[in-house]
């Protein structure tokens, strides 16, 4: 049975297996890649080579045509190592978490590369290997406005905060944070109609909670409805605070939320962790979801 404890010591592609979703997607991996690197953060470590081994799984997005057995069509393996290779050649680092995290980013830069899972370890430093493990996804890369990374503020409006007299306040306040911010909305009040049937089902909800979005549209003129990342990414860009019609990103995504699309507070969640958001705010009286990557912060209406 597989637990948490031993997948902390597993092998990257053992925890991209078991944190696959329903739909996995094509993993490649390097396994063991020792290279000799000057890094640390202590003078004794400063001007001597160490050796340093790299695991790393990258998953990928499928190939949109036939491979016909074409190495231009794939992710090769040789732009893992020449990852590592540029990063240790770019400069001096004191941290493995900060090497780490570069691998990271300039793997996903790849237009193929959808997930990727690097551990590295120090293999001189004591009698076993010391390391680092990390995880990123290209989703969770924040969008650049020139040299600044733009981390917005995603905040969950329930149908009480839509309502209340005092919106305009509250939206002034999420302004005021300087951050981008996008609203996202729930399911209106109300029946909505039941088929029976999942597919037809899930997009019945969403196109409701865009209902909902126009709704909230009515009530301020700061707030656009958007439903490409596209719009969003240029609405940050610009200052411009916006509502998210989910119907389109959600049903597009190659990686999207999992549970039923009535669940707005999980889509909203799952929005922050694509748009790797600084926190996601829940306006009404909701429970704050367990196991988010990004803050969650509760505010009453």
């Amino acid at each position: 049975m597989t637990t948490d404890t031993s997948l902390a010591f597993a092998h990257p592609e053992e925890r991209a297996i078991a944190s696959a979703p329903a739909d996995p997607r094509d993993r490649i991996s390097l396994r063991d890649h020792v290279v000799s690197a000057d890094i640390g953060a202590f003078q004794q470590e400063r001007g001597h080579g160490q050796r340093l081994r790299f695991n790393v799984v990258v998953e990928v997005r499928p190939a949109p045509a036939p491979l016909d057995d074409d190495v231009d069509r794939i992710l090769s393996y040789d732009r893992i190592t020449e990852a590592i290779a540029a990063e240790l050649a770019a400069e001096r680092l004191n941290l493995l978490e900060t090497l780490a995290e570069r691998v990271a980013e300039r793997i996903l830069a790849e237009p193929q590369a959808m997930r990727v899972f690097v551990r590295i370890e120090k293999l001189d430093r004591g009698p076993g290997a010391l390391g680092v493990e990390i995880v990123r996804a290209r989703a969770s890369v924040p969008v650049q406005h020139g040299q600044v990374a733009l981390r917005p503020v995603v905040a969950w409006l329930s149908n009480a905060a839509i309502a209340a007299p005092g919106l305009s306040e509250r939206l002034d306040a999420l302004q005021a944070s300087g951050a981008p911010v996008i609203l996202t909305v729930g399911m209106p009040d109300g029946p909505v109609p039941e088929t029976g049937q999942r597919p037809t089902q899930r997009r019945i909800d969403l196109l409701a909670i865009e209902q909902n979005a126009w709704v909230l549209a009515a009530r301020d003129p700061r707030c656009v409805v958007v439903a490409t990342r596209t719009e969003i990414d240029w609405a940050m860009k610009h200052g411009q605070m916006v509502v998210w019609a989910p119907s389109k990103i959600v049903l597009d995504a190659v990686d999207g939320p999992k549970g039923p699309a009535r669940d707005s507070i999980a889509l909203a969640l799952w929005l922050a962790e694509q748009m790797a958001a600084t926190r996601l705010e829940l306006h009404g009286d909701v429970a704050v979801p367990a196991g988010s990557r990004v803050p969650v912060l509760a505010l009453p209406v």
